[in-house]
C-alpha cells in the first residue's frame, strides 16, 4: 500500500494541527511534526479540531528539522511554499513522499527552499492573496497525490442512510 508523509515545520496554530491530524486519520497518511509548536499538544482546540479520530492516528515528534532528516534519511521530499514557481499539480509523487509545510507566520526556511528549488511547489493562487490556511493547504496536496494514486485503501463510495440499497 502506498504511504504519504504530511511534515509539519514548527506549526503555530492547534485548530489547523488538529484539523491536519485529522486529515491524515481519514486518509491513512502519516503525520510527522518538528518542533517547537506554538501549542502544547495536549490543547483542547487541538483536540475538538481531530475530534474522536486520535485513534486512527499515526504521528511522529522530532525535536528540530534536523532530527526530522536524520531519521527519515533517504526520502523523497517536497516543500510547499507560496514563494515557489512550480506548481503542486505538475509533480509525479512517488509512494512513500513526504510533503513539507512550513509555520504559519513564515513558512519553510528559505535556505531549505533554495537547496531544493527542483523539489519546491507552490498552490496557485491570485497576487493579492498571501496564502492559504495552512490545513487547507495539507488538504488540497495530499489529495491531489491521492489522486494520483487512484486513492489507495480509501472508500471511494458512500450510500445514502435512508436508502442503504440504492448506490448512487
Amino acid at each position: 500500500m502506498k504511504e504519504l508523509n504530511i511534515v509539519l515545520v514548527e506549526p503555530e496554530i492547534p485548530q489547523n494541527t488538529g484539523n491536519i491530524a485529522r486529515t491524515c486519520a481519514a486518509t491513512g497518511a502519516k503525520l510527522h511534526i518538528v518542533k517547537p509548536m506554538g501549542f502544547e499538544i495536549d490543547d483542547k482546540k487541538l483536540k475538538r479540531a481531530g475530534l474522536d479520530y486520535w485513534y486512527l492516528l499515526d504521528i511522529t515528534y522530532y525535536e528540530n528539522l534536523e532530527d526530522f532528516f536524520e531519521r527519515t534519511k533517504g526520502g523523497t521530499y517536497y516543500y510547499f511554499s507560496t514563494k515557489a514557481s512550480q506548481k503542486y499539480t505538475d509533480i509525479q509523487y512517488p509512494d512513500q513522499a513526504y510533503i513539507v509545510f512550513g509555520k504559519e507566520t513564515k513558512g519553510l526556511p528559505e535556505k531549505l527552499l533554495h537547496d531544493h528549488l527542483d523539489t519546491t511547489v507552490r498552490i496557485p493562487m491570485i497576487s493579492d492573496a498571501r496564502s492559504l490556511n495552512l490545513s487547507n493547504s495539507v488538504a488540497i496536496a495530499a489529495y491531489e497525490i491521492l489522486r494520483q494514486w487512484d486513492y489507495p485503501a480509501l472508500l471511494t463510495h458512500g450510500k445514502l442512510r435512508e436508502y442503504p440499497d440504492e448506490s448512487i
